[in-house]
């Protein structure tokens, strides 16, 4: 694994680059999600758990959302039934960790989901997912036009979902090597026009050497 080389750069770019790049936080970026799933091992295996507590402090910091040019709404999870105006996330103080419940986790855990209307709980038992109709009065009320996030491996990278007004992103290929998925970026030109840069996973790139 080689998480604490990539959580490095980007922070090294942050450092080079603090108007051009910013950073969101995940749901990992949490001490109770990334204690279980291999950061702290990484870190104590390499380095130390001092290491691994000091990564904790700076993830505690990162902002959550960020809106581009007005009109795109990014977020790490989803929407929230405790989101009312974009000031609220403004609001968070920070340092912070992320709570069971309410706005902040579910700005990091949510999930959207086409057999649903409304809010329903999620089956991950935290936070909620949420149907098309969510997204449509979110972005009507807040003069938007799409949400972007992440959160769900989708098999070609990127999936659309309530008629192109929410659109999941997926950016590391061939997931912990038990996804056959591509990985994709989302390009955002200055009329806000999208395209995507698609990665193949290992295994597609693979066949077609053959």
């Amino acid at each position: 694994m080689q998480s604490i080389e990539t959580i490095c750069l980007l922070f090294a770019f942050k450092i080079k680059h603090p108007e051009q790049l910013y950073l969101l936080r995940g749901n990992h970026e949490c001490a109770s999600i990334n204690r279980i799933y291999g950061f702290y091992d990484e870190c104590k295996r390499r380095y130390s758990v001092k290491v691994w507590r000091t990564f904790g402090d700076c993830f505690n910091c990162m902002p959550i959302s960020g809106v581009i040019a007005d009109k795109i709404f990014c977020t790490h999870g989803g929407l929230s039934p405790d989101l009312y105006t974009l000031d609220q996330i403004k609001n968070i103080r920070r340092p912070t960790d992320i709570p069971d419940e309410g706005l902040l986790c579910d700005l990091l855990w949510s999930d959207p989901d086409p057999d649903s209307q409304g809010w329903t709980e999620s089956d991950r038992g935290v936070s909620y997912i949420f149907g098309s109709d969510v997204v449509d009065q979110f972005l009507k009320t807040h003069d938007l036009d799409l949400v972007c996030r992440a959160h769900q491996v989708v098999s070609d990278g990127y999936e659309f979902f309530a008629g192109r007004k929410l659109v999941t992103i997926f950016s590391a290929p061939n997931y912990c090597n038990e996804f056959d998925n591509a990985g994709a970026m989302l390009v955002v030109d200055e009329s806000l026009r999208c395209t995507f840069k698609v990665l193949a996973s290992s295994d597609k790139r693979k066949q077609s050497k053959k």
